[in-house]
């Protein structure tokens, strides 16, 4: 299997999932429909009912994203930078998935079947079957691809026989990572988070989409915004006008649990906040904010907020705003193209190495 037809196969996966990807399934003409259709929409509310962190809007919105990838000029735009083998190269890659959000671990997948190596996913317990059904599909469009995805349920080990590992977790699993895996190339993720940094100048159309930057996956997810920069003298308060459209996070019962035991904390250790009955705002230097809280600090110079977003830039997925260089717009955090890579490391730069330098 060559890399146009690679290409070829993801595109046509991005015609099917297209149909999933709005808040109500829309099936159009599609040569995969009558064997896949009604199983991947049963699966959609299956996935939404065994983890209720999925919830159906959740769920399409990650397939959105997904569908945001998979167009032909899209993906042959990204590949002219890499040196990508013409036939299937041999090299197995383990890719240790994260749960946190639906297909999470969509991107390293798509990027190791590219590069033509061998995926080996290691999937997360609270998100184990939405990629192993991508597969199938995969599989179904070129059978080909069945000697290049397998699926490892059990304790992935040095007898597993792999030539490269990409992890994605937390950081206390990725320490577990860098000592089991150091002798493999490898590709070891951690905790990050998105900050969002605010002018005050700001219309109320970007206040509201900073809005699905911070709310969207219940903030579970590492580009989600969980720290605000105001500028000294800014009104916090007058956010929450402009968010009051997220209110139904509330009617969650995992978030509604995680914010009342965050407000609860707030108010025994009698810690200032603003609270608007679903989202918790204090001011605190961290990052990572616990689910139904954003934290938020103050600058005086945007020159002074620039250097400390550089110095902390290894706990920082993406930053949101207009007035930084390399900042993200608004209401765009959960939508990375192709070459936006997590934690800013080029995982297909990554795999082309592999094969050209890997003595396997």
């Amino acid at each position: 299997m060559n890399i146009s037809e690679r290409i070829k196969a993801f595109v046509e996966l991005g015609e099917f999932l297209e149909q999933f990807s709005e808040a109500e399934s829309l099936k159009k003409e599609n040569c995969l429909n009558d064997l896949f259709y009604e199983d991947f929409n049963v699966l959609l509310a299956k996935v939404s009912v065994e983890n209720l962190w999925f919830t159906p809007k959740h769920v399409r919105a990650s397939i959105s994203g997904i569908c945001h990838f998979l167009n032909q000029s899209n993906i042959e735009e990204w590949l002219k930078s890499y040196d990508t083998a013409g036939e299937s190269t041999g090299i197995k890659v383990a890719v240790i998935m994260a749960g946190n959000i639906p297909m999470v671990g969509f991107h390293d997948m798509m990027c190791v079947l590219l590069c033509g190596h061998t995926f080996i996913g290691k999937l997360s317990s609270k998100d184990n079957q939405l990629l192993d059904f991508i597969a199938k599909l995969l599989i179904h469009i070129n059978p080909e691809f069945e000697i290049l995805i397998q699926f490892n349920i059990g304790q992935l080990n040095n007898s597993i026989g792999f030539d490269a590992l990409i992890a994605t977790g937390s950081n206390n699993s990725a320490r577990y990572f860098d000592a089991y895996f150091s002798r493999y190339p490898n590709i070891i993720r951690k905790n990050r988070n998105a900050v969002a940094v605010i002018s005050g100048k700001e219309s109320s159309e970007e206040i509201h989409a900073l809005g699905d930057d911070i709310f969207m996956y219940f903030g579970l997810g590492c580009r989600n915004v969980s720290k605000l920069y105001l500028p000294e003298g800014y009104d916090v308060k007058q956010l929450f006008e402009h968010w009051t459209g997220f209110a139904f996070a509330i009617d969650h019962s995992k978030y509604a649990n995680n914010y009342e035991y965050q407000r609860s904390l707030l108010l025994m250790n009698k810690i200032n906040h603003f609270d608007n009955g679903f989202l918790l705002l204090t001011e605190n230097k961290d990052i990572a904010s616990p689910v139904g809280v954003v934290y938020y600090e103050f600058y005086s110079e945007l020159n002074d907020i620039e250097l400390k977003l550089k110095q902390d830039s290894d706990k920082i997925q993406c930053i949101v705003g207009t007035v930084l260089s390399k900042a993200i717009p608004f209401g765009k955090a959960q939508t990375p193209q192709l070459w936006e890579y997590a934690d800013d490391v080029d995982t297909m730069h990554f795999l082309t190495k592999i094969k050209l330098d890997h003595d396997i």
